[in-house]
């Protein structure tokens, strides 16, 4: 993860959870603990973050930023898409170890809960006459195939696993 200067400090904080929960059932983790990982007082904690599952919130959007100011592209046709859920999956595998904690820690919900959000906030701003269910649809197929691919390592190749995400909701008239 690239951080600017100011996000240091929240670097340390989600470094310093994804360490201990290599280490620690995430239950048992506290706050505290947390804050003596990443060098800094529960008050600099609480100055970033209210709970410990903010910190995971924060690590989603810190990477979705990081991504998409990274994309240049508007889809226009299958092959965009195509390149998209390339870009999509080949961060995950990148990521694919904090995947893999939360996974084991059964915290997995945190990733689908943040698909949600993110699907049905980028269907009204740039789909807002589709079916009120199409980001749900879109949102549960990348949660439950990328918590499959992470079941198997990520071993699959990513662009033919992007195909296959294509294929599956693209149809050409």
């Amino acid at each position: 993860m690239d951080y600017a200067p100011e996000e240091y400090t929240r670097y340390y904080i989600v470094t310093a959870l994804f360490k201990l929960m290599h280490e620690y059932e995430y239950e048992k983790i506290s706050v505290t603990d947390i804050a003596g990982k990443a060098g800094v007082g529960r008050a600099t904690f609480y100055r970033y973050f209210k709970r410990k599952e903010d910190v995971i919130l924060y690590y989603f959007e810190h990477n979705a930023k990081g991504f998409l100011y990274g994309q240049r592209l508007y889809p226009r046709c299958k092959a965009d898409y195509v390149k998209i859920a390339t870009d999509v999956l080949t961060l995950f595998k990148q990521q694919k170890e904090p995947f893999k904690l939360l996974r084991r820690a059964r915290l997995e919900y945190f990733y689908l809960d943040y698909l949600n959000r993110n699907f049905v906030e980028k269907f009204k701003s740039d789909e807002p006459s589709a079916d009120k269910y199409q980001p749900y649809l879109y949102a549960g197929m990348l949660f439950n195939v990328s918590m499959a691919w992470l079941e198997e390592d990520c071993a699959e190749c990513v662009e033919t696993l992007a195909k296959t995400i294509v294929d599956a909701i693209y149809f050409e008239n």
